[in-house]
């Protein structure tokens, strides 16, 4: 019984850990939402379809200016050719198109290969499709992909792998050949492949080398099996809009939007034009987010390495992950509720995200996207409190 499955489902520890936050005034570096607003002229657009009348159900597929928009993204940014109106769906964020489709999808019993480790969701949502999760681990300190245990994970009922790069919560950008070796083994295996991919547009480049996000969906013969989901959220710096899409082969489409229907049904129709708005005239402004939020990140893990942190430095994503042992801590959990009192700041223990528990304990993800003045706070917080165990 699915209320027999959701008992097994744990709290999200984002909104425990933002609580703590609350409840100790700490400087929050958990949970992933930027401290500013994306572009004024989107949120007029906005404004201006609140105003206008357009407040009523949106059709349940998403209003056709935001998937014509929607289409014309993907063919600008990836050469991907779409039919807005069966190749694309609008979702309430991304969050709900990893529900839509897993629901939509996952039959009782059925294996998916995962990346661990994983966005929480992930976990409620294969549980709650009676679907068998497996795991294939990015292991600490580089968290790379490695393709002979993705092949030893699938097994004769594996039917779908659920790819999340750029990767929360480690950064990690998969590369060509990495990307690779999961087409090779979704095309012998005939797997569907789910892919979350709303980091899109939040790529870094440096020292260590110019990275690239790549589709799964662009990869050769993957096109036809491949669901690829992504919001306005990350790259536009609107999380609480909650506006979010799947787009391709139009049979998976078809089965976020079955799901989608007994889910939320439509998505904020004010919102859908102005985020249409910010896809079509504002194409740029993703691109100048993430030269910002690169300085963040080397403002922090600049940081988080003075205070005795070995530090991942990510190609993506709003989040760092450190190792915290060098302070004495062999458990991130026991790390991150003991901060806010210690120093007034709060992380989040990156053990949460995995199944294979020993893999994460002694990790912590901290966040970027906030201003720098923010972090600067967070940062002055640590280096004068006493970390070691």
């Amino acid at each position: 019984m699915l209320a027999s499955r959701l008992q097994d489902i744990p709290p999200t520890i984002f909104s425990q850990m933002s609580a703590l936050a609350v409840r100790t005034q700490a400087v929050n570096l958990g949970q992933g939402f930027p401290d500013v607003d994306g572009p004024p002229e989107v949120i007029a657009r906005a404004v201006a379809a609140l105003e206008s009348g357009q407040n009523q159900y949106a059709p349940g597929i998403g209003v056709p200016a935001l998937r014509q928009a929607v289409a014309r993204h993907q063919q600008r940014h990836y050469g991907i050719e779409l039919d807005p109106d069966s190749q694309v769906v609008v979702t309430t964020g991304a969050t709900e198109g990893i529900a839509a489709a897993l629901l939509g999808l996952v039959n009782p019993g059925d294996e998916v290969v995962v990346l661990e480790p994983y966005y929480d969701s992930y976990v409620a949502m294969i549980q709650m499709a009676g679907g068998v999760r497996r795991p294939v681990t990015l292991r600490a300190p580089d968290f790379r992909l490695d393709p002979d245990e993705l092949r030893a994970a699938v097994t004769d009922r594996t039917r779908f792998l659920l790819v999340n790069s750029p990767h929360n919560p480690t950064g990690t950008v998969l590369t060509r050949e990495e990307l690779g070796a999961i087409a090779a083994v979704a095309i012998e295996h005939d797997l569907t492949v789910i892919t979350d991919e709303v980091y899109e547009h939040l790529v870094y480049s440096d020292a260590s080398g110019h990275h690239e996000h790549v589709p799964l969906a662009t990869l050769p013969g993957m096109f036809e099996r491949t669901l690829t989901l992504s919001s306005a959220g990350k790259s536009y710096s609107f999380t609480g809009w909650k506006v979010g899409w799947a787009t391709g082969p139009a049979e998976l489409v078809g089965a976020v939007l079955a799901a989608k229907q007994w889910l939320t049904f439509t998505s904020g129709s004010p919102l859908q034009p102005a985020v249409a708005h910010a896809l079509d005239e504002a194409p740029d402004w993703p691109a100048q987010l993430a030269r910002d939020l690169q300085g963040r990140r080397d403002l922090l893990c600049a940081g988080l390495a003075d205070v005795g942190l070995e530090v991942r430095v990510p190609e993506g994503t709003y989040f760092a992950t450190t190792d915290i042992s060098a302070l004495g801590w062999e458990d991130g959990l026991a790390f991150c509720l003991a901060l806010p009192e210690r120093a007034g700041v709060v992380a989040i223990p990156s053990q949460v995200f995995h199944d294979d528990v020993e893999a994460g304990r002694h990790l912590v993800r901290w966040a970027f996207c906030k201003e720098p003045a923010i972090i600067e706070e967070g940062l002055r917080r640590l280096a004068a409190a006493d970390l070691t165990a």
